[in-house]
C-alpha cells in the first residue's frame, strides 16, 4: 500500500473466524482513494460470505466512470445489498447473513473526502489533535450516545451496543435516499480518517485513539497500535482499521516585519513618515498614526464584551443542558417539572385501566412539557380533548417517550407542538386519532431494541399515516 493509506484486520482474541473485510486501494482511474471497513453479520460462514460479498460488489461498482460522487456510493453499497439478498435466497444455509459498512472516497489533490454508512461502523476524522466521529451508528445506543444520553463509557459497557437496526441484506430492495447516510467534507493537509469496525470502537475510547493517531510512527504502525491496543483490551470481536492520510505540507502564513518596528528614535521615525508618497503629507500621516493608536483600546474592549457575552451563553447553555441530559451510565437527571406537567404524569401513572382523561375541558391552557412524558403502560388511551402539549424552551428532547412494554397505546384529540421529536416509541403499538404535530421536526420516531443476540432475522414494515378529511394538519 501506498504510504498515505493502509488498511489491517484482526481475528481477536474470542472468536475463531473473521467476519470483517476492508478495502484500502486507488479507484476511479487511480483519481481517489477507497477506503472501506465492512462487518459481516450471520454465523461462521454467512457473515464472512456477507462480507466478501459486499466487498466485491463495492468494487465492481466503483470501476465504473462516475459524473456524481455521492449517488455512485449510494449505488454501490446498494448494489452490495442486492448481491447479499440474492445470495441468501439461493443458500438457505446463510438465510441469516448480512453486513455493516462504512465506505469513503478521498480525493487528495482537491482536499475533499465523500463516505456512505449503514451500520455501526464508523467514520473518524482527525484534525489537528482532535478526533471526531463523522458517522453516526444505527442503533439505539447509538442514538443514545449521539444525541448526548449516554456517555462514551456508558455506550462502550452497554449491554445492548451491538443491537444494530440497519444492515445490508435484510430486504431485496432499500430506500437509497433514507437507508444509506451520506455526506461531503473538506480533507486539508495534514487531516487523517480513521475507518474501523465495532471490534476497535467497543473496545477503545477516543482518547487513546486520539494518542496513538497522533504519534509519528507510519500508518502501519498505527494501524497495528490500534489492533493491539483492542486486543489487550479484551479482543472480543473482530477488529478491522482502515487509515487515510492527508499528506501535503498544511498551508503556513509568512509573517512580514512592519516598518515602523524598526524606528530608534523619533527623528528617525519622523523622516520615515515624511517620505511617503506625494499624495499623503507627513501632517497626514501622523494624524493617521494618533487615530489607529486611538482605534486599538477600542477594539479590544469590544473585544472583551464580545468574548465575556459568549461566556454567558455558553454557561446558559450548560446551565439548562444539564437540567435534562442523561448523566453518568444513561440514568435520567432528577428534574422538578412544573405544576400542570407533574398533574398529566401523576394521572397517566395512577391510571388502571386503559383510559386516561387530560385534566382540561376542550379549550383549557395548554401543558409545558419540561422533560419527556414516559409512558410504560401495557395498554392506555389518552384523551386529549384538543389540549397542547407544548415544549419548555430549555428542553430538547421528545415530548412522549412510548417504552417497549407498551402494547396499544391510542392519542386521541392531542397537539404536540415545538417538539424535535413529537413521540419516541420502541413499539408498533402506536395509535393516532385527531392528533397535531406543529413545528415538530420528526413527528413520530421509532427505535427498534433486539435481544442481545448475534443473529436477528424478519424486516421493518412500512407504518401508514394519512391525512383525515377534517383536518389536512392531522397524522
Amino acid at each position: 500500500m501506498a504510504d498515505n493509506y493502509f488498511g489491517i484486520t484482526d481475528t481477536g482474541k474470542m472468536r475463531s473466524n473473521n467476519e470483517d473485510t476492508f478495502i484500502a486501494e486507488k479507484v476511479l482511474n487511480n483519481q481517489f482513494i477507497a477506503a472501506c471497513v465492512i462487518d459481516g453479520v450471520g454465523g461462521y460462514e454467512g457473515g464472512e460470505v456477507a462480507a466478501r460479498l459486499a466487498h466485491d460488489a463495492i468494487l465492481g461498482h466503483l470501476k465504473k466512470p462516475v459524473s456524481n460522487i455521492i449517488l455512485s456510493m449510494q449505488e454501490a453499497v446498494a448494489a452490495a445489498n442486492n448481491a447479499i439478498y440474492a445470495e441468501k435466497r439461493v443458500s438457505k444455509e446463510k438465510d441469516q447473513m448480512a453486513c455493516v459498512l462504512t465506505l469513503a472516497l478521498v480525493d487528495v489533490a482537491n482536499n475533499k473526502f465523500y463516505f456512505a454508512h449503514v451500520g455501526d461502523t464508523r467514520l473518524y476524522l482527525k484534525r489537528d489533535n482532535s478526533l471526531v466521529k463523522v458517522t453516526h451508528d444505527h442503533s439505539f445506543v447509538g442514538f443514545l450516545e449521539d444525541s448526548g444520553r449516554l456517555t462514551e463509557e456508558a455506550a462502550m459497557r452497554h449491554p445492548k451496543r451491538n443491537e444494530i437496526n440497519k444492515a445490508l441484506g435484510f430486504d431485496a430492495h432499500i430506500n437509497v435516499p433514507d437507508y444509506i447516510e451520506t455526506g461531503e467534507s473538506p480533507f486539508l493537509p495534514g487531516d487523517m480518517l480513521l475507518l474501523c469496525s465495532d471490534g476497535l470502537s467497543d473496545m477503545v475510547d477516543n482518547t487513546a485513539m486520539t494518542n496513538i493517531l497522533k504519534t509519528d510512527k507510519s500508518l502501519a504502525s498505527k494501524g497495528k497500535c490500534l489492533i493491539d491496543a483492542a486486543n489487550e483490551a479484551g479482543g472480543k470481536d473482530n477488529i478491522t482499521v482502515v487509515l487515510v492520510h492527508n499528506t501535503k505540507a498544511p498551508l503556513k502564513q509568512t509573517a512580514t516585519r512592519p516598518v515602523t518596528g524598526q524606528k530608534k528614535n523619533d527623528g528617525q521615525q519622523f523622516e520615515r513618515l515624511v517620505q511617503q508618497p506625494a499624495t499623503a503629507t507627513a501632517t497626514d500621516t501622523i494624524g493617521n498614526a494618533k487615530k489607529k493608536s486611538r482605534i486599538v483600546p477600542i477594539l479590544s474592549i469590544l473585544c472583551f464584551l464580545l468574548l465575556a457575552a459568549f461566556l454567558w451563553l455558553v454557561y446558559q447553555n450548560y446551565s439548562n443542558d444539564r437540567q435534562y441530559r442523561k448523566v453518568v451510565e444513561g440514568e435520567v437527571a432528577e428534574k422538578k417539572r412544573n405544576e400542570m406537567e407533574q398533574l398529566f404524569l401523576d394521572s397517566i401513572n395512577r391510571a388502571e385501566t386503559n383510559e386516561v382523561f387530560v385534566m382540561h375541558e376542550p379549550g383549557g391552557p395548554p401543558i409545558i412539557i419540561s422533560d419527556s412524558i414516559n409512558i410504560e403502560k401495557d395498554s392506555l388511551h389518552i384523551i386529549g380533548n384538543g389540549v397542547t402539549l407544548i415544549r419548555d424552551t430549555s428542553y430538547n428532547g421528545p415530548g412522549l417517550t412510548l417504552s417497549q412494554s407498551c402494547k396499544y397505546v391510542l392519542l386521541d384529540s392531542v397537539i404536540l407542538e415545538n417538539f424535535d421529536i413529537g413521540v419516541l416509541a420502541s413499539n408498533e403499538g402506536l395509535h393516532l386519532r385527531n392528533v397535531q404535530f406543529k413545528n415538530c421536526r420528526v413527528p413520530v420516531q421509532y427505535q427498534f431494541l433486539f435481544e442481545n443476540r448475534p443473529i436477528v432475522n424478519g424486516r421493518f414494515a412500512d407504518t401508514i399515516f394519512y391525512n383525515s378529511d377534517e383536518n389536512k394538519n392531522n397524522y
